[in-house]
C-alpha cells in the first residue's frame, strides 16, 4: 500500500501555497518593492545585458517538482533584473516617462488577490459598476461633458480599433457586420484620415478592421507638427469626388515624436459637416487638462465621437489602463455585442455588461487602481505633480534654447522635450549633424544613469526626453542636461 502524504505533503501536491508562506513571501515582496522605490538608483535605468544572456540563464524546460519560494526570488534579483529596464525609475525620460504609483501597485494587488472577470455585471456586479464611476469621476477631472460615457481598454492601441471599428458601423448601408467586407459593396473604398504624425496604432487598426493601408490617408503638418486643417478638407473633398467614402478622421492630442496638438475644432467642424466619425488619441495629452490652465488641449474635443486618455501614461497608474470615451457608446456595443446563450443573465436589461463594448471577454478588474489612485492623491495632488512635470519640462528647454550647441525642435506644449546637439560648422551635412546626436544618444544610454529615446523630424534624428515620474526631480534633470552637455562635447573633441 502506498505511504499517505503528510499533511504539509498533501497541501503542496493539491492545493496552494500555505497561507502562512504567502503571509511571510508577500511581506517580503512588498518590502522589496518598497526599498526598490526608494532606491532606484541602484540599478542602472536601461538594462546593460545583450541579446540571450537572459536566455542563457534560464533553464529550457521547467521544472518536474516544486522549487522553494526562496529560491525563486533569488533567481528573481539574480536572473530577471539585470534584464530589467527600469520604467518606474526617475530617471527613465524615454518615450513617455510613466509611474507606477504605490497606491496603483496596491490596487493591482487587490485586483490579482481577487482574480475575478469583469466580463459580465453578474461576474463581479462591483468591477463593472466602479469602472463606471471611475471613469466618470476621469471624465470629470478631463472636463469632457456628460454625453461621454466611458470603458476601460488594456491600452490606446486597443482604444483606437475599438473607436475605427465604431466608425465603420455607423457607417449607413454598409453592413458589414453580417456580411463582411467582402459582402458589402463599396466597403473598399473607405477612407480614413490621420496626420503624418499619428501614431502607428492607427494604421494597424486600420489593418485590423479591412480598411488597409491604402485606405489611410495621412495628412500633412505645418512647422509645428499640427495636421494641416486645410490639407484634410482638400483630401476629404478630393477622395469624394474620387469615389472614396471618408467615414473616420483620427485627430491626436500630443502626438508620439513631439507632443504636437492637432486643431480638432476645425476638424470637429469638417467632421460635422460631411458626418464623418471623429476619433481623438488624446492618450499623452489629455492627461494634461486635468490642469484648469491646459483645459484647452481638448478644446473642440467635446464634438468627437470618441476620445482616448491614457492614465498609464501620465496620472501614475500602473501598466495596462487606457480610457475610451464615446458619445456613441450604443454603436460600440452595436459593432461588438454577442451574446450566446451561456452568456446571458437576468440582468441585462438593466445593466451594463462590458463584454459588449470591445473585442475581448474576459476582463481584468482595472478599476480598482484607478480609484484608489485618485483617493489617494486627489484631484489637487494630481494636478500640483502634472504642474511639477511640466515645470521640469520647460526649465530644460529653457536650458536648451540659450545653449549655443544645442536647438530644440518642436514646441514643448507639455513635458516632452524634442532637442538635438548641434556641430559650430553652418554647412554642416544632416548626415554629419544625425551622426552626432546618434553617438550622443548611446553614449547617455549607455552611461545607465539616463534613459532617453529618438524619433525623426523634417529627416532629421532629434533626441526626446519625456518627464512624468513621480520621482523625477529638479536633481535629476539637471543632472541629465550637465551628462549631455559634457558627452556633446567629448564626441566632437574625439571626432575632431
Amino acid at each position: 500500500m502506498d505511504e499517505v502524504p503528510k499533511k504539509d505533503e498533501r497541501r503542496q501536491i493539491l492545493g496552494d501555497m500555505p497561507p502562512e508562506d504567502f503571509r511571510r513571501f508577500g511581506y517580503r515582496v512588498i518590502d522589496w518593492i518598497a526599498d526598490y522605490l526608494a532606491h532606484p538608483e541602484r540599478y542602472p535605468v536601461l538594462s546593460q545585458v545583450k541579446p540571450g544572456d537572459i536566455l542563457s540563464h534560464l533553464p529550457e524546460s521547467a521544472p518536474d517538482q516544486p522549487e522553494d519560494m526562496e529560491a525563486v526570488l533569488q533567481d528573481f534579483e539574480q536572473q530577471i533584473l539585470p534584464g530589467i529596464t527600469h520604467w518606474n525609475h526617475p530617471a527613465f525620460m524615454a518615450y513617455f516617462g510613466i509611474t507606477g504609483s504605490c497606491p496603483g501597485i496596491l490596487g493591482e494587488l487587490l485586483a490579482s488577490g481577487l482574480n475575478v472577470n469583469a466580463m459580465l455585471w453578474r461576474t463581479s456586479p462591483a468591477a463593472t459598476e466602479l469602472e463606471q464611476r471611475a471613469m466618470d469621476w476621469l471624465r470629470q477631472w478631463v472636463g469632457l461633458p456628460a454625453t461621454f460615457e466611458g470603458v476601460v481598454y488594456d491600452t490606446a492601441s486597443i482604444s483606437s480599433l475599438v473607436a475605427v471599428a465604431a466608425a465603420r458601423e455607423s457607417v449607413p448601408g454598409l453592413a458589414v457586420r453580417e456580411k463582411g467586407l467582402a459582402g458589402s459593396g463599396d466597403a473598399s473604398r473607405l477612407r480614413l484620415y490621420a496626420s503624418e504624425q499619428a501614431h502607428s496604432s492607427i494604421e494597424k487598426a486600420a489593418i485590423l478592421a479591412g480598411i488597409g493601408r491604402q485606405g489611410v490617408r495621412k495628412i500633412g503638418t505645418g512647422a509645428d507638427f499640427r495636421m494641416d486643417a486645410d490639407a484634410l478638407e482638400r483630401a476629404i473633398e478630393e477622395d469624394i469626388a474620387s469615389g472614396w467614402r471618408p467615414f473616420c478622421v483620427v485627430a491626436t492630442v500630443g502626438t508620439t515624436s513631439t507632443t504636437s496638438i492637432d486643431p480638432v475644432p476645425r476638424i470637429a467642424a469638417l467632421c460635422a459637416r460631411h458626418r464623418i466619425w471623429l476619433h481623438v488619441d488624446a492618450a499623452y495629452g489629455g492627461c494634461a487638462a486635468v490642469l484648469p490652465e491646459m483645459r484647452h488641449v481638448l478644446d473642440g474635443c467635446e464634438e468627437a465621437d470618441s476620445l482616448v486618455v491614457n492614465p498609464h501614461k501620465w496620472l501614475f497608474t500602473p501598466l495596462d489602463f487606457s480610457a475610451f470615451y464615446s458619445r456613441k457608446l450604443s454603436v460600440v456595443r452595436q459593432a461588438f455585442s454577442l451574446v450566446p446563450e451561456y452568456l446571458k443573465t437576468p440582468e441585462d436589461n438593466q445593466v451594463r455588461n462590458f463584454m459588449d463594448y470591445g473585442p475581448q471577454l474576459g476582463r481584468r478588474f482595472r478599476a480598482l487602481k484607478l480609484w484608489m489612485i485618485m483617493r489617494y492623491f486627489g484631484l489637487e495632488g494630481v494636478r500640483s505633480r502634472l504642474r511639477e512635470h511640466i515645470r521640469l519640462a520647460r526649465l530644460f528647454a529653457s536650458w536648451v534654447d540659450d545653449h549655443p550647441d544645442f536647438e530644440r525642435c518642436a514646441p514643448t506644449p507639455f513635458s516632452t522635450i524634442c532637442f538635438r546637439a548641434r556641430l559650430e560648422k553652418e554647412n554642416a551635412s544632416i548626415q554629419s549633424q544625425d551622426a552626432l546626436n546618434e553617438k550622443l544618444l548611446e553614449h547617455v544610454n549607455a552611461t545607465g544613469r539616463f534613459f532617453l529615446s529618438h524619433t525623426r523630424l523634417n529627416g532629421r534624428l532629434v533626441l526626446r526626453m519625456a518627464i512624468g515620474n513621480l520621482r523625477t526631480t529638479e536633481a535629476h534633470v539637471r543632472g541629465c542636461w550637465e551628462l549631455l552637455c559634457e558627452q556633446a562635447a567629448l564626441i566632437k573633441r574625439t571626432a575632431g
